[in-house]
């Protein structure tokens, strides 16, 4: 099956919209082959500000309707806690809400970007993805990460080579609580090393330190950058950490 070919099949949906390589090439097809499509974007506090400002850049150039939908994902308990199902308890809340308010608005068949190269296995979120039966075009037609960002590309989407992005909650070791501040310090740090012309990178809670974790490439920049980064991030954390096993 093609892209087109589901979307003919599926002719009116909504689509949880992150902002990301593989929802923006979903929007710009549902757009392209004559689906009645909204996005959703859900905001929370696991979502830094760029994916916001990106999911609306990208809405506004394809001429696609956006909604953006508040909500509090610190309030879901087993999120909060960040246990190693976090992201099926994520997950179940968010779409949970997305799948309501897309009804609300007259939309009965609910879309994400997951991909043929994402493995489903059992992980957490997929299983969330399953029991609320949100569908998952790109999957359905085969579409690998590689293949999505060439569409993309030849689509003249922003984000095809945009750097896959894991919510900020990730940043938060398994097993450690993780609250708002802490949220705040990591989106600052990686806020500072974006400026400083870093990508692909992670900045990662160990206590009250930061562990950076950067592709092998950039690694030689960092020592030679070492005093800006640690000006940088100082403010937030007692150290700054440099891991060398990189991305």
């Amino acid at each position: 099956m093609t892209l087109e070919q589901f979307f003919k099949e599926v002719p009116r949906a909504a689509l949880a919209f992150s902002g990301g390589t593989d929802s923006a090439l979903l929007l710009w097809a549902a757009k392209t082959y004559g689906c009645d499509v909204r996005a959703y974007y859900v905001n929370t506090a696991f979502q830094p500000a760029f994916e916001l400002a990106d999911a609306k850049r990208l809405a506004r150039e394809l001429a696609a309707p956006m909604t953006v939908v508040e909500a509090d994902v610190l309030s879901v308990p087993e999120a909060a806690a960040n246990g190693p199902r976090r992201c099926y308890y994520c997950k179940k809340a968010l779409f949970t809400t997305l799948r309501k308010r897309a009804a609300e608005d007259g939309y009965a068949v609910l879309l994400d970007g997951t991909n043929a190269s994402d493995d489903a296995g059992d992980r957490p979120g997929m299983q969330a993805l399953r029991e609320l039966e949100v569908r998952s075009p790109l999957r359905e037609c085969g579409l690998t990460k590689d293949e999505v960002r060439r569409l993309s590309r030849e689509a003249g989407l922003f984000t095809w080579d945009k750097p896959a992005y894991a919510c900020l909650a990730t940043r938060v070791p398994t097993g450690t609580a993780i609250t708002r501040e802490a949220l705040e310090k990591v989106e600052r740090g990686e806020d500072a090393l974006f400026r400083l012309g870093f990508t692909d990178f992670r900045v990662r809670l160990l206590g009250e330190a930061a562990r950076i974790q950067l592709p092998a490439e950039q690694m030689e920049k960092a020592a030679r950058e070492h005093t800006a980064i640690t000006q940088a991030l100082e403010a937030d954390f007692s150290a700054v950490l440099l891991d060398l096993k990189g991305r």
